[in-house]
């Protein structure tokens, strides 16, 4: 069993004192509403499915579970290998949640040989109890460019215009998807549940589904479209559907629900927040995160954070695992914390990794986190694909 350490306590103090100055200060270990029924998105959800759902919501009693994306496909020094990952290097145990990206299995690229490894290390996770999350950068399905081709802010309202070419591509990239997930099996032979993320980071413009592409109408009616195609025309019954709005500084309940596509229409309740080295704005952003959850009775997490290199101003940040993630997220009512990709650079000639690898200055803080009770690896979850108890799904 996990120890508390007594450094967190001290750290949690000190927090404390630095936020007297902060209107609505959170607090630790906020109260929540005894809930015994959740409702979701697709009712014919698979029972693996519900189950996971269940789990989502009871384990941000306790804590937090930590993620990695991309972590047992590749890390800093390594590529493709068996069993691997930067995090177990380091503490000994996988992350508790694997994510990963869908585009390439969708749009022009799914002949892509890497395909086989994003499934093969997706069950292998699965295997061991973890969960799975997965975000889509999408190619632009109207210039050929990529997801971050903001060019024109006609996309979404040609994807939205029945028996347009743009809506028949995007189709056929929906299909794909759905093939993938109606095929993607654990060793039970049961499909794989997957918190599936589309259109994730909306409030920011840099996607051909972004804020400056779209109206707020059809951003709603896209991720309607989506759902709808996914779960009633293809029959996928094994995702969860998150919504991932960027929070970077500190804002209120509305930039949560930016756009929001109706309660009937999410279950997960996300956040990506490249906020620096900031302690204070993402423990206030948590907060606010739980609030909401709490209000929606719908689980939610950090679906995507970091600071590139884990440094200022090039100087390694040896303490932040324990100062910028553990601290900000302990007393919090959040499931997941993911961190954003470690890029494969044997020579370490640039610094596009987000999460702890072995040699890092960070190492002896991540350690302390991984020994938090507050933290949850892989080691460390419950039967995630059993209901969990005292919890129906509707």
């Amino acid at each position: 069993m996990k120890k508390q350490c007594n450094l967190l306590l001290i750290l949690l103090a000190a927090f404390v004192s630095s936020c007297t100055d902060v209107e609505d200060v959170p607090a630790l270990y906020p109260e929540y509403e005894d809930v015994k029924a959740l409702s979701i998105v697709d009712k014919n959800a698979t029972a693996e499915t519900k189950a996971l759902y269940s789990n989502l919501w009871d384990i941000q009693k306790k804590g937090f579970m930590f993620g990695h994306h991309d972590d047992l496909w590749y890390g800093r020094k390594w590529y493709d290998e068996e069993g691997q990952s930067d995090t177990k290097d380091v503490c000994g145990d996988y992350p508790a949640v694997f994510s990963f990206d869908v585009a390439e299995i969708m749009d022009d690229r799914y002949q892509n040989p890497a395909n086989e490894i994003r499934k093969r290390v997706a069950v292998e996770a699965y295997d061991r109890g973890e969960v799975l999350i997965a975000c889509m950068h999408l190619n632009n399905p109207k210039t050929g460019g990529d997801s971050w081709d903001n060019s024109s802010k006609e996309v979404v309202k040609e994807i939205l215009t029945e028996g347009s070419t743009t809506q028949v591509k995007f189709k056929g990239w929906l299909d794909r998807l759905a093939g993938f997930a109606l095929n993607l099996k654990g060793s039970d032979g049961k499909n794989i549940p997957v918190i599936f993320r589309p259109f994730h980071e909306h409030t920011q413009s840099w996607s051909w589904w972004g804020s400056s592409c779209t109206t707020e109408d059809e951003f709603t009616a896209l991720w309607k479209f989506t759902v709808n195609y996914l779960r009633d025309t293809k029959g996928v019954h094994n995702f969860i559907y998150a919504i991932s709005p960027q929070i970077d500084s500190t804002l209120g309940r509305d930039s949560f629900l930016f756009r929001w596509p109706g309660n009937e229409y999410v279950d997960f309740l996300g956040m990506d927040s490249y906020h620096g080295l900031n302690p204070d704005t993402f423990t206030t952003n948590l907060y606010t995160l739980s609030r909401l959850s709490k209000e929606l009775k719908k689980p939610c997490g950090v679906t995507e954070t970091g600071v590139e290199g884990i440094q200022r101003d090039d100087v390694p940040e040896k303490n932040y695992w324990t100062r910028q993630i553990l601290a900000p997220a302990t007393g919090q009512f959040i499931s997941l914390i993911v961190m954003w990709r470690n890029a494969y650079d044997p020579g370490e000639s640039g610094k596009h990794f987000f999460s702890v690898y072995k040699g890092h200055a960070s190492e002896k803080s991540f350690i302390k986190m991984y020994e938090s009770s507050a933290s949850f690896f892989s080691k460390d979850l419950p039967e995630m694909y059993q209901m969990a108890e005292a919890l129906t799904v509707n």
